[in-house]
């Protein structure tokens, strides 16, 4: 499937690079191809993103190195996706942060709820010191964190009734990613927080087997959400980065000048992904308004904040100093 030249062993790339590779870098080098898979359909950012980076790989190594791209869970949900990257199965994915941090549980830090007040502040975060750690840390399972894409600020829907405060979600049957950050935070909301793939997900809301889930405004506008979700509450409960994996061993494997192109790549990808959802995010918006979705706008934030508590003194601790790194540098 994939060819690769000899290892090139024990060279790091480092953040910045003053200049790219020359077309003279990718002469001799010997074909490549990687499989980037991701879960979502192709007017997700996700696939937004994917498009970008493998344009920009496939014209920056001179088509030295050219990307496939598999949307749709084609390969696996995410947690699959990762496992087969550790094994080489597949080579590099567009992964939302949660099911990331059942590997390297520190990444969890993120999706503590309400941690950052807006987009800006969660960008200062992800692309400075402390993401760039979390980033290295996944080396340690066998993963080579690239960059930060986006899922977005998450926002909870259901099939069953408006919530404003957190007494509307009691007994709500939620659809939660497979985290026990965000599990635990909607028991504490009170609901019957239900772990499981997207994938089935989509299925359960469908069949009516649970009652709402949480997501940025452009997975529920993409996936016509509004179709078995008449509720949507502008929570903005969790603001969830994405992130651009490989397995290491293909990182590795991969000659000095494609790594440069392709964590150059990654970077410029994941922030056309930001863009494209600050861009669209009204506009899918005011299309689910259309489409008869009962959007709740005003919701009691400071009620919520306040009945989440519980997360920060249950999970705070296991973050090392990351939680208290970020709310320094937000404060």
């Amino acid at each position: 499937m994939r060819t690769y030249l000899t290892r090139t062993a024990g060279i790091a790339i480092v953040a910045a690079l003053a200049a790219s590779p020359a077309a003279a870098d990718f002469a001799d080098m010997e074909p490549v191809t990687l499989d980037l898979a991701h879960v979502v359909n192709e007017e997700d950012a996700f696939h937004v993103a994917a498009e970008r980076f493998k344009e920009l790989v496939e014209e920056r190594s001179e088509g030295a190195v050219s990307v496939e791209l598999f949307p749709n869970a084609e390969l696996g949900d995410e947690r699959t996706l990762l496992e087969g990257m550790q094994i080489g199965t597949v080579d590099m994915g567009v992964i939302t942060n949660g099911p990331v941090a059942n590997f390297v549980e520190e990444i969890a830090v993120f999706e503590l709820p309400f941690l950052f007040p807006d987009r800006e502040s969660a960008y200062a975060v992800l692309d400075g010191e402390i993401g760039q750690e979390l980033l290295d840390e996944l080396g340690r399972v066998q993963l080579k964190g690239l960059a930060y894409a986006e899922r977005g600020f998450r926002n909870l829907t259901n099939s069953q009734r408006e919530v404003r405060e957190p007494a509307d979600i009691d007994g709500l049957r939620v659809r939660v990613m497979e985290n026990p950050v965000y599990t635990d935070t909607f028991r504490e909301l009170g609901a019957n927080a239900t772990p499981m793939a997207w994938t089935e997900a989509l299925t359960a809301m469908q069949q009516g087997t649970i009652d709402g889930q949480e997501n940025p405004v452009g997975v529920i506008h993409s996936f016509n959400l509004d179709e078995t979700q008449t509720y949507m509450t502008l929570s903005r409960h969790t603001y969830a980065p994405a992130i651009f994996v490989m397995g290491a061993a293909v990182w590795e494997d991969l000659p000095e000048a494609a790594q440069e192109v392709v964590l150059e790549a990654a970077r410029e990808a994941g922030q056309h992904a930001r863009d494209f959802n600050a861009e669209m995010e009204e506009t899918q918006l005011e299309e689910l308004r259309e489409r008869g979705m009962q959007i709740v706008d005003d919701a009691d934030l400071e009620a919520f904040q306040d009945a989440v508590q519980p997360v920060y003194d249950e999970y705070g601790a296991q973050f090392g100093d990351y939680l208290e790194r970020i709310v320094d540098q937000l404060d």
